[in-house]
């Protein structure tokens, strides 16, 4: 017996030591780590799969595919900033930092910072507290050559951040140099915007990314498997492209748990398998309504429905409230006015609860374990 957990225990080590393999096949196939490139001065890191070869075109992305790939190789006459907007993991910062690797290849000197809004945020903080702001305001203003910023919306509200922008994207657009921003809002939809950087942003060529229909989402498996050396049925293909309907990165999930737990058991990838896997990251999405997730924070937070709809402005109403509207966000595919209007608010509002609620989660504990709990709740289908 001891001979046999031995065994077993080593051909797990090995298994893991050479990463993760496609089935059970006798050739084995690294998985490799996701590669970066970039300099840290110049904000986040690239990644080196995020290129225009390896993105997915469908009816859902083709005209924000064209409108990068032409703003990377000055294809757009007179226009030098693109503003893409989605939801979470539907391809906006594929694009975005498609175009930096684009620009790059042609012209390895370009100055090209890849940042989020928070990042620009505390970076500016960080440069006055330490008499900084002056070489904050050259690096941005004159020493950029191509800008690249994620999650707009996140300034909402930040008056001093946003001035500060407004004068950067000023002097770079004089100078004829390219801004792409990326937002899972429209402008006109981001509340406490100043008028100044909403039109500054409004100005850009605008394009949205919507979910990928099912022959983009098999599409999108075939070129993954395909790229990693997995060897999927088309049956399980099909399969997955049906439960998986929510964005891009839940089907990569879906993919790499796939192939996991094919290569942990040492067994082929089949139709069960898949289910398997499958029905942990699908969860119950189809059935969850406002309505549903109304009635599971009410009674979380032990209030009623009646309070969370009300116009009270009591903290132990407001929080659930917020709550709910963030969750109804994430869960459904309901439009911000939609949600809003189920809440008795307007859309302006539920996005700044939808803020409040993420901006918690960074920074409050407590915030973050109610969340990640009614998450799993729905997750798990139940509610």
């Amino acid at each position: 017996m001891l001979w046999k957990e031995n065994k077993v225990k080593n051909n797990f080590i090995s298994q893991i030591g050479a990463g993760l393999q496609a089935s059970s096949s006798s050739r084995s196939h690294q998985l490799e780590l996701p590669y970066f490139n970039g300099h840290p001065d110049k904000g986040r890191l690239l990644r080196k799969d995020f290129t225009f070869d390896k993105f997915v075109v469908g009816n859902n992305n083709d005209f924000a595919y064209s409108a990068a790939l032409s703003l990377a190789t000055n294809g757009i006459s007179n226009q030098n900033s693109l503003c893409l907007l989605a939801k979470t993991g539907l391809g906006k910062s594929h694009l975005s930092q498609a175009i930096a690797h684009k620009i790059l290849s042609a012209l390895p000197l370009e100055q090209v910072y890849y940042i989020t809004a928070e990042d620009f945020s505390n970076e500016m903080i960080r440069a006055f507290r330490n008499g900084l702001i002056d070489d904050f305001k050259k690096k941005y203003r004159s020493l950029c050559d191509v800008l690249l910023l994620e999650d707009i919306h996140f300034l909402s509200g930040k008056e001093r951040t946003q001035a500060e922008l407004v004068q950067a994207l000023d002097y770079l657009l004089e100078a004829d140099k390219k801004i792409i921003f990326t937002s899972c809002y429209p402008p006109a939809d981001i509340p406490k915007m100043s008028e100044q950087l909403r039109s500054r942003i409004g100005s850009s060529l605008i394009s949205t990314i919507e979910p990928p229909n099912f022959s983009t989402r098999v599409r999108i498996l075939s070129k993954k498997a395909r790229e990693n050396g997995y060897h999927i049925p088309d049956d399980v293909t099909d399969y997955m492209a049906a439960e998986l309907s929510e964005n891009v990165r839940q089907l990569e999930g879906g993919l790499i748990g796939v192939a996991a737990r094919s290569s942990l058991l040492g067994s082929p990838i089949t139709m069960s398998l898949a289910k398997s896997v499958v029905k942990n990251l699908a969860g119950q999405n189809r059935v969850i309504t406002i309505d549903v997730i109304k009635k599971l924070v009410c009674r979380d937070f032990s209030i009623s429905v009646t309070d969370i709809v009300s116009r009270s402005r009591k903290q132990d109403v407001v929080r659930p409230r917020q709550v709910a509207i963030f969750l109804s966000r994430r869960y459904t595919d309901k439009s911000l006015q939609v949600i809003g209007k189920s809440f008795n608010r307007q859309h302006a509002t539920a996005i700044h609860a939808i803020g409040a609620v993420e901006k918690g989660m960074k920074t409050n504990r407590i915030v973050r374990k109610q969340v990640e709990f009614l998450c799993q709740k729905l997750d798990s289908g139940k509610f």
